[in-house]
């Protein structure tokens, strides 16, 4: 158990990494902690799209003109709006490798109503968070760098197009990975702050 929450403990998001590619037999490793996540009904309704390459540029291009185009409806200067996209193209390609963790509800249960339709589809979201879990854990045991990024939520047409995925595929998240060229500290609050004992 001290192993364990040593190495939760010690996770961070880290966002800047060495220019090293991340060998094929790490990601596979990767990919296998994160499918032994649980999902709901164990139907692991999570699929993953691995980009690297030209692939990635083509992604942040694309996504970066969504956030552009966003911003710049919010009437955000446009100094900000110049800054927030080259940092979120900087992000993206930067690192050696991208992970879009996406759901797809193919095999989940199909109810009438739209209320147990929508529990149905958080429990899917739930499940797919779970595995990128496991994939941040296995990440930073393996001596990686990694960061879940939520942008996916705001464009998934963006990147469900940029990357030719399956149309059923739901972009949730992606996590940048890579060797760190930082270190980062953080710190909890109490979780006497954030437990109740009933």
């Amino acid at each position: 158990m001290d192993d364990f929450l040593s190495l939760a403990r010690g996770r961070r998001s880290i966002r800047r990494y060495e220019p090293r590619e991340v060998p094929q037999s790490t990601l596979e490793m990767l990919l296998e902690a994160a499918i032994w996540a649980p999902s709901a009904h164990n139907r692991q309704p999570w699929r993953f799209a691995v980009v690297r390459g030209a692939s990635r540029e083509r992604l942040a291009l694309a996504m970066g003109a969504r956030l552009r185009s966003d911003l710049e409806r919010d009437g955000a200067p446009p100094d900000v709006v110049a800054a927030d996209v080259a940092r979120s193209y900087e992000r993206l390609t930067s690192a050696p490798a991208v992970i879009v963790l996406c759901l797809t509800m193919a095999d989940m249960d199909t109810y009438p109503d739209v209320r147990r339709q929508q529990h149905e589809w958080t429990m899917a979201v739930q499940s797919v968070a779970m595995a990128g879990q496991n994939l941040l854990l296995a990440a930073h045991a393996h001596g990686l760098g990694a960061c879940w990024m939520c942008a996916p939520l705001f464009c998934p047409d963006v990147v469900q197009a940029a990357l030719d995925l399956p149309t059923d595929w739901q972009p949730q998240g992606l996590i940048t990975l890579g060797y760190p060229a930082q270190t980062r500290d953080k710190t909890r609050q109490p979780m006497t702050d954030k437990v109740v004992w009933r």
